[in-house]
């Protein structure tokens, strides 16, 4: 018999799968169904107008997780048996019929379609409703002042992940049975109500929002209204604009309350001692505060907790022994703090331990060996303190770690090459430490491995060969070592820039031009030998031969550094010679069609050689004896350098009548226009990257030669974009170039106004702290949007200034460009501390003493560094309920 004959069925169920396309006809002729179950299924198309009018006697719909689009209409309110309603998890749309209200709904459930509009008020006065879930939809407007007043029967109320805005209205707690309550996120505004009278609630979800705590008082009092709800699992206020402290009534809360979170809600003050109350607790979020004062002690005595978050605080003192009283401690965050002192060595007896994150603090001393037991440890980052010492050959005993971040210490000695049987290991960071003797081969061995950074340290010899076998290498850097020898081609190392590879002892390649052959430096190593014979000879001889050697330089020095020809220019191997005729052909004759740009000293055409190849040509206006500097200038930088992040001279036209540089062209323009064009926008990692791809540039022409070079001119419309969004430096025409030695020096020209640094506007005195400074001013302008002329600023204020009383009131979000953070946005909390970071590294740049200004190098690695913890952070995100989640 087919189901459509059974004419006195009161319950249809048919979950699981088995259901395709549109909802069955054949269910309006079972005018007697009390529950349709058809939930779980692959239900496509709207719902049928029948279902309506055909089905009097219908009590629970369950469709949930289904493909159901369109909307619910009017004719609901025909569904006058109506009390279970399951719609979640479908592609509905529109807006909810007031209809609704006039049911008697004991539980509706539509979370997670597209449904948008109002909710109806008649829905807040359904005296009969239990449970009513409307979260991750996109419904908005205030919520009525009266919400509460008729819901005596309401337990568990869902109105997360919408749009909606205005208050909490207080009127919420006359729903005095509520067990759940969760609002966030959403776009609320106002004061945190006091909750006091909902004493069964169990759990309260209110982060991600604009709440705040009262203005009345600096303590969050709604805090305290809480420890009324002697139920009260779990609590989630995080991303809120709270700006108080925490109330020492924060001890009484239930004894039941397992997770508490509330990060990045400018939360000030100290953790009162009295959290150790909390006996039950197993989850503390109160990372990306302000919190200050030492981690209280009392946290010892949570034997449950699992988790402790309080990254990104202003907390100091020692990491209190206590801690190593919580045998169930999983993850513990302290990063970013000012925390001093040594690493407990009792840490190492945690054997529960999964993430340890110390990194960013003023720790000293050295490792305690047991740490380097913990054999079900995943991620450990000491980086970025003062820790010593050497690593031990136990430290293979981290047998599951994946990420391992050492770098910014004092770390010596070999790495062990037990290291290389760490074969869970992904990423391996030991920059900027004190680590020597050789790269050991069985680092090849770590097949699993992403990143690898080895930089800044005193590695000699070859890098192994048998790093070319790991094939899912993305990231590498040996950089600022003593190496020597033939970098390999094979595996993923051809995907390595020259970057990697910089300021070594003696490394050579055949592929790379930046680098030797290694013929050459073959002979370089030849003549290491010859030096070491040198203490045979008698002393007359070796101070001629050394005589003769310092001439030598002298006279190579002056041939590399000799001046330019006005014309008749000797061009670099790699140079092209391009006529004029060609350079017309190219251009459509300097069409003003082809312009890119144009200054004033020179216009810049788009243009396709002969051979296919487009250009930028770069005419200079053959006006006076400063142009031709200028041009000149240009010339001898560009044709003596070149690097990734550098705008690279492809040739030069040039007579008595006309000059002209052919640069590479560079498709996606400047900075300066995708920052201010409404028509493009970059992102905070893009924004970030290109800084990065700045500050190599710099670091390389004030440190990755042999003489030194100072752009001068350094600003967002100098700095241009390739068809990979690479930032690349460019326009020379002011430049300085320095031989060894010098480092500091006057001039008559001066740069363009606001990005000169101070001593460079009264002076003339140009450095390397000046592009510094420049670099500074540029940071702070990519991340404000406004240019340090803009008409906001005058006498009284700079961009400088501006930005630097938003940092000391921690109004950040006051001056950052408006697209680029908003406290609605996914990962707020990281963004705001990643741009943070970023213009407390500006103010570095920007201190008015060149002397204590910091250098391009480490410019660039604190760059790196904030980008890596950004990175980290999304990665590690937390959802709307505050779990940490592995996606960026």
């Amino acid at each position: 018999m087919e189901i459509g004959n059974l004419t006195r069925l009161e319950i249809l169920s048919i979950p699981g799968g088995s259901l395709t396309g549109i909802f069955p006809s054949f269910v309006f002729n079972l005018s007697t169904l009390n529950i349709i179950n058809l939930a779980n299924n692959s239900l496509s198309g709207s719902l049928p107008v029948d279902i309506y009018h055909k089905l009097p006697k219908l009590e629970e719909l369950y469709l949930s997780f289904n493909q159901l689009t369109g909307g619910l209409t009017a004719n609901i309110g025909n569904l006058t048996r109506l009390k279970y309603l399951f719609l979640a998890n479908n592609r509905l749309t529109g807006e909810l019929p007031d209809e609704l209200g006039n049911l008697k709904l004991e539980k509706v459930n539509v979370n997670n379609n597209s449904l948008f509009g109002t909710i109806p008020i008649s829905m807040f006065n359904l005296s009969t409703i239990k449970m009513m879930e409307l979260s991750a939809n996109q419904f908005s407007g205030h919520l009525p002042s009266t919400i509460g007043l008729s819901l005596s029967n309401l337990e568990e109320l869902y109105l997360g992940d919408n749009r909606l805005t205005g208050v909490i209205p207080s009127s919420i707690t006359n729903a005095s049975i509520l067990t759940i309550l969760d609002m966030g996120p959403n776009f609320l505004t106002g004061a945190v109500p006091n909750f006091g009278n909902l004493r069964l609630l169990k759990r309260l979800l209110i982060g991600e929002n604009n709440l705040t705590g009262e203005s009345s008082s600096p303590e969050l009092r709604f805090f305290s209204s809480l420890t009324n709800c002697r139920y009260l699992e779990l609590i989630e206020v995080s991303l809120n604009q709270l700006n108080g402290i925490l109330p020492a009534s924060i001890g009484n809360f239930s004894i039941s309350l397992q997770v508490f979170r509330a990060f990045g809600c400018q939360i000030n003050g100290a953790i009162p001692d009295e959290i150790g109350n909390l006996s039950s607790l197993a989850d503390l979020y109160l990372d990306s505060n302000q919190l200050t004062g030492f981690i209280p002690r009392t946290l010892g005595k949570l034997r449950r907790l699992q988790r402790i978050y309080l990254e990104y605080n202003k907390l100091d003192g020692f990491i209190p022994a206590e801690l190593c009283q919580l045998s169930n401690l999983g993850d513990l965050y302290l990063s970013n703090n000012m925390l001093y002192g040594s690493i407990p060595t009792c840490l190492g007896e945690l054997k529960s331990f999964r993430r340890l994150y110390l990194d960013s603090n003023k720790l000293e001393s050295t490792v305690p060996l047991n740490l380097w037991n913990l054999e079900d440890l995943l991620e450990l980052n000491l980086s970025s303190n003062s820790l010593r010492g050497s690593l031990p050959l136990d430290i293979k005993n981290l047998k599951v770690v994946n990420q391992l971040d050492l770098s910014q210490n004092q770390f010596s000695g070999d790495i062990p090459t037990s290291t290389g049987s760490m074969q869970s290991l992904v990423s391996l960071f030991f920059a900027h430490n004190k680590f020597q003797g050789s790269i050991p081969e069985s680092l090849g061995n770590i097949r699993s491995l992403e990143s690898l950074d080895l930089s800044y340290n005193n590695f000699s010899g070859l890098i192994p060969k048998s790093l070319e076998t790991l094939n899912y290498l993305q990231y590498f850097d040996v950089s600022h070592n003593r190496l020597e020898g033939e970098i390999p081609v094979g595996g993923r190392f051809a995907n390595f820039t020259a970057q990697s590879f910089l300021q070594n002892y003696a490394l050579c390649s055949e592929t790379r031009p930046q680098f030797p052959h290694c013929g050459k430096s073959l002979e370089r190593s030849k003549s290491k030998n010859v030096v070491g014979l040198m203490k045979y000879i008698p002393p007359p001889i070796i101070v001629l031969i050394f005589a003769m050697s310092i001439t030598l330089l002298i006279v190579r020095r002056r041939k590399t550094y000799r001046q330019l020809p006005t014309s008749g220019i000797s061009l670099g191997v790699a140079w092209r010679r391009i006529s004029y005729q060609e350079l017309r052909e190219a251009t459509n004759d300097f069409s003003e069609t082809n312009i890119l740009g144009s200054g004033s000293f020179c216009s810049v055409y788009e243009g396709t050689l002969s051979d296919g190849l487009n250009v930028a040509v770069k005419v200079f206006n053959f006006q006076s004896e400063r142009v031709t500097k200028s041009f000149d200038i240009e010339c001898k930088i560009l044709s003596t350098i070149r690097h990734r992040n550098l705008v690279r001279i492809i040739g030069c036209c040039s007579n008595t009548e006309f000059k002209a540089l052919i640069l590479e062209y560079m498709p996606n323009g400047s900075l300066e226009k995708w920052l201010y064009s409404h028509n493009y926008f970059l992102d905070i990692l893009k924004r970030l990257d290109i800084a990065i791809d700045v500050a190599l540039a710099l670091e390389y022409l004030h440190h990755g030669l042999t003489f030194t070079v100072l752009h001068c001119d350094l600003k967002p419309s100098n700095v241009l974009l390739d068809q990979d969004m690479v930032g690349r430096v460019g326009d020379f025409g002011i430049a300085k170039l320095f031989g060894q030695g010098e480092s500091i020096a006057q001039t008559k020209t001066l740069a363009t106004i606001g990005y000169m640094a101070p001593e460079y506007g009264s002076e003339g005195i140009v450095s390397t702290s000046g592009d510094v400074y420049s670099f500074g001013i540029m940071l702070l302008e990519m991340y404000t949007r406004k240019k340090p002329t803009d008409a906001i600023f005058g006498e009284k204020l700079s961009l400088k200034s501006w930005v630097s009383h938003s940092l000391d009131e921690n109004k950040i979000i006051e001056v950052v460009d408006a697209n680029l953070l908003r406290r609605e946005d996914t990962n707020f909390s990281a963004k705001e501390q990643c741009v943070l970071s970023i213009l407390a590294l500006a103010m570095e740049c920007l201190i008015n003493s060149p002397m204590e200004r910091i250098s391009m190098r480490e410019v660039g690695a604190r760059l790196e560094k904030i980008k890596t913890t950004f990175l980290r952070t999304t990665k590690d995100a937390k959802d709307g309920n505050g779990k940490k989640i592995n996606e960026y």
